[in-house]
């Protein structure tokens, strides 16, 4: 298994997992769930170690790859810099999700205004991590790159530069 298996098997999880979370913890907040927005919080401290392992083996892909035909470099910097500030943002987001889960223990009760400020950083991250998984896709499926579906059906090529 090399470290491109990896990084491509494991960079859905934090993903799709971050989607399942802000379900869970819409329902929590309507439901005043304590016992929902804990697991909540203990799914999002995962999924920031999983985004951190992501990352890391981001650069090892990247050299498994780029003597491949159709390698972009201007899209692998693209998807690196917002890679860096997804990351950040879901360790942070898992931080004070650990601090949730810290502080609030039973029987104390987290008030109102903490759980609805994780799940609004919760959304704000599921944003930049779709954003980060858009362009990751984009390295190796010219399919989903924009511009390329009119030169997918007239069956002309569309270059590699940084417009795409």
């Amino acid at each position: 298994m090399s470290w491109a298996h990896i990084h491509l098997a494991l960079n859905h999880v934090p993903v799709i997992g971050l989607l399942i979370v802000l379900l869970l913890l819409a329902v929590a907040t309507l439901r005043r769930s304590t016992e929902l927005t804990r697991v909540s919080y203990g799914l999002l401290v995962l999924l920031a170690a999983t985004a951190v392992v992501v990352y890391l083996t981001g650069e090892p892909a990247e050299e498994l790859i780029e003597d491949l035909p159709g390698f972009s470099e201007a899209l692998v910097e693209e998807h690196e810099e917002v890679a860096l500030l997804a990351t950040i943002g879901m360790v942070v987001l898992g931080l004070v999700a650990l601090v949730g889960l810290i502080r609030f223990r039973p029987p104390r009760i987290a008030p109102g205004w903490y759980g609805r400020g994780v799940l609004f950083l919760a959304l704000l991250m599921g944003g930049v991590m779709l954003w980060t998984a858009n362009l990751g896709g984009q390295i190796r499926h010219s399919e989903i790159r924009a511009g390329q579906g009119a030169a997918l059906e007239t069956g002309g090529r569309v270059s590699e530069g940084p417009e795409n």
